[in-house]
């Protein structure tokens, strides 16, 4: 049965490439674009990175997109801390995770498209690179890449590891066929115990799990920058008399809610402004709309690019990439998105390492670490409605003291738990030493 559904995931991702890529291939010689992202993806990686990585043990580190990137510094600095002499390699999925993964390494670490997790694609992209060991963040599993790196003697781990609540299901639905594709991933360094159950209820041996921690600590408290803060400011026309209210990843349904919020907001304090930064950007003109329905006027971020535009409205809108950690700086009550609806949450941490007491909904399924930690430390408070957390936002406004108090202790949770990264690196050092 295992092998009858890894050849029919073998057979429909063949059948998908086949079929997409005659019609990708003629766009990409017509529009010039995308040309480096195909030969990438199908595996022809740059032969001169084999030559730019001299050193050993030579890792191949698999960040998707902007989250996991952000997660993949401080574990780098730990590679090369714990292994002096390694060479990284870092692959992405997405465009935007890509050109965050070359701002931040530079010329250090080259940075490429994964392959698409089909054996041709994969076994090609190995071929050129040879890694001793290919580590995947957070919960990135692909049959192909485990079972051409199995064959090909390259060792595997998966770091940082989680499985929400909402993607359990999933995978115990095909529990016999994971069961067998975990079987090539030498380590599993998870987040949390709950997460360490899982993976062993899908499949992992038991021998091969551990729980390190979440490395998305180790990195918040190092990125908050008083210049960034300074820009920010300047960005949105903001000054120290101004209360902003932030509301960050939020989710379709939820703008609505926040607006609830912000209207009873505005009685108490009317010189409140508000910004909305959407999980997803192709929803902004949707939420203008709301906002246009509602009878708030409002500004895009893009429209504040230049040095003399001024933010002369009550809202704005981010329409921008990679923004959200440096906007949090200048929140007086920071709400994170996609809690209010059942979503499963989003990082309250960046918010934390700015100071900020951090609001969210009830739905908090994929932060659930983070969410416990806040709490424990009095700092994060959930809200079940926007009524909520107009009332309570209120009473914060009217007790900066206790504002200031609460930020504090969540950027004080954030540094004491900073040694998760290191501790996911040892795990990938003990793998290469066997």
């Amino acid at each position: 049965m295992t092998n009858i559904l890894y050849g029919a995931y073998t057979l429909l991702g063949s059948g998908l490439l086949v079929s997409c890529l005659p019609p990708f291939f003629i766009y990409t010689r017509l529009s010039g674009r995308h040309g480096e992202n195909l030969k990438e993806r199908l595996g022809y990686l740059p032969r001169k990175i084999a030559r730019d990585l001299p050193g050993s043990p030579r890792i191949w580190l698999h960040a998707v997109s902007l989250g996991e990137v952000k997660v993949a510094a401080p574990i780098i600095e730990a590679f090369r801390r714990l292994m002096p002499a390694c060479s990284v390699i870092v692959s992405t999925t997405t465009k935007h995770g890509r050109e965050l993964a070359r701002n931040t390494f530079e010329k250090d670490v080259p940075v490429v498209y994964a392959p698409v997790d089909f054996v041709g694609s994969v076994r090609k992209a190995l071929s050129r690179v040879r890694p001793d060991v290919l580590v995947f963040l957070e919960t990135e599993i692909w049959p192909a890449w485990l079972s051409e790196a199995r064959q090909m003697g390259i060792r595997t781990a998966l770091i940082n590891g989680r499985i929400s609540t909402r993607s359990i299901g999933i995978y115990l639905k095909f529990r016999p066929f994971f069961r067998e594709v975990l079987k090539n991933i030498d380590v599993f360094s998870m987040i949390l115990e709950e997460d360490a159950l899982r993976i062993r209820a899908i499949g992992a041996d038991t021998d091969r799990v551990m729980v390190n921690g979440n490395a998305k600590y180790d990195f918040l408290a190092t990125l908050t920058k008083p210049a960034s803060k300074a820009a920010m400011q300047r960005t949105l026309n903001l000054d120290a008399s101004h209360q902003v209210l932030v509301a960050g990843s939020t989710r379709e349904g939820e703008e609505e809610m926040i607006l609830d919020a912000y209207e009873r907001i505005l009685r108490k304090f009317p010189d409140t402004v508000l910004v909305i930064a959407p999980r997803h950007i192709e929803r902004v003109p949707v939420i203008g709309s709301i906002l246009k329905r509602r009878g708030f006027g409002y500004q895009l971020r893009s429209d504040l690019e230049s040095v003399t535009a001024k933010r002369t409205e009550p809202v704005v809108i981010f329409n921008t990439f990679g923004e959200l950690f440096n906007l949090y700086s200048v929140g007086t009550i920071v709400f994170c998105g996609a809690s209010l609806v059942p979503l499963g949450g989003q990082n309250p941490l960046e918010p934390a390492a700015w100071e900020k007491v951090v609001f969210y909904g009830p739905s908090m399924e994929d932060f659930r670490d983070a969410k416990a930690l806040l709490e424990e430390a009095g700092a994060g408070i959930e809200v079940s409605s926007p009524d909520m957390l107009a009332e309570k936002a209120i009473w914060f406004l009217n007790h900066p003291d206790s504002l200031k108090t609460y930020g504090m202790r969540a950027r004080q949770a954030v540094m004491r738990n900073r040694d998760a990264a290191e501790k996911h690196a040892e795990a990938v050092r003990r793998l290469v030493s066997l």
